[in-house]
């Protein structure tokens, strides 16, 4: 008897079952590929971004804007005064190094100026009759008379001569007494001399006679002699390299020195950095020099302004800038 057969009918839906899984199965595995795809893809195109990382993005970007303003430094934003001194504006720079130069030296003159009491304190050695002791182009620094007095100073001065030096310990630049800045016949037009003191002199006194050193006038009297008899009280002078006083055929001719012709008296000195203050007198023609009373040849703008252009840094122009401000003293 013919008749269906069950087993096979149940064999044939369980295969069309498993090819419909299967294909199920191969179409999430494509779908799956295509969006691993498309994900790459997005990664590697920045125009793909989604609005979150978008707005994420402009949000730095702002923040960065601000910060770069923030950093600017503006007339409007900041006044005159913060502006002036935290650009960097090449010219403002510039103005900015020289003021900050001359309030250096202008600082380091006022506390040298209460250290010796007189202005410049500095002076320049131009020539060579204190050699060895002070050499052409030394810096000295020198004080009033009546400051750092030594022992047994005379005539009512603070200046130890090399009389009385050598009956004590008083030296200076290697040799007893002190060595004074004076202005020759007391004339301020002329280059002030820094010599030795080597005695004081009473007014009338024939020095010649009493205190001279013989050798050294080569016996000459006092009527050969213009200074003798003293027309008023002071010091005899002389330059350590010089073979005779400054009042008879010194290096520096002027009658007796009187008190009040001394400017100061020297303390130690800076080598070569006086070469700087002479340069200067001579690159302005006399210029900077001490023709003119209470002269004191500070360096000008102009100098300034040429130092900054080439390149001369704050300290190396504060240097400079304290050297020129010395007066040219004749040894």
């Amino acid at each position: 008897m013919s008749g269906s057969d069950p087993g096979g009918t149940d064999d044939d839906v369980g295969d069309r079952r498993r090819e419909r899984d299967h294909e199920s199965d191969g179409e999430q595995a494509r779908d799956h590929n295509h969006e691993y795809d498309r994900d790459r893809d997005r990664d590697h195109d920045p125009s793909s971004s989604t609005p979150a990382a978008n707005r994420a993005e402009n949000g730095a970007d702002q923040r960065s804007d601000r910060g770069d303003r923030g950093d600017r430094v503006t007339i409007e934003d900041d006044g005159v005064i913060r502006w002036f001194l935290r650009t960097d504006d090449g010219t403002v720079v510039v103005i900015r190094d020289i003021l900050s130069s001359v309030a250096i030296v202008a600082a380091i003159g006022l506390l040298l100026f209460a250290v010796s009491g007189i202005w410049p304190p500095l002076v320049a050695v131009e020539s060579g009759s204190m050699e060895p002791n002070m050499e052409r182009g030394d810096l000295i620094f020198v004080v009033d008379d009546d400051r750092f007095v030594g022992d047994d100073p005379v005539g009512g001065t603070g200046v130890v001569t090399l009389e009385n030096g050598q009956n004590g310990d008083h030296e200076k630049f290697g040799e007893p007494g002190d060595v004074i800045v004076f202005m020759p016949d007391g004339d301020p037009g002329q280059t002030p001399v820094i010599h030795r003191a080597h005695f004081w002199v009473d007014e009338d006194e024939n020095w010649v006679d009493t205190k001279a050193d013989e050798e050294i006038l080569g016996g000459a009297t006092c009527d050969q002699i213009r200074t003798c008899p003293a027309p008023h009280e002071g010091f005899i002078t002389m330059g350590d390299n010089n073979n005779g006083y400054d009042q008879y055929q010194g290096g520096a001719p002027t009658t007796i020195v009187h008190p009040d012709w001394v400017t100061g008296k020297a303390m130690f000195r800076i080598p070569w950095l006086g070469h700087i203050r002479l340069a200067f007198d001579e690159f302005f023609g006399g210029m900077l020099g001490p023709n003119a009373p209470g002269a004191t040849g500070l360096i000008d703008g102009a100098m300034l302004d040429l130092m900054s252009d080439a390149g001369v840094g704050v300290g190396a122009s504060t240097g400079i800038g304290i050297a020129a401000a010395a007066h040219r003293y004749r040894a």
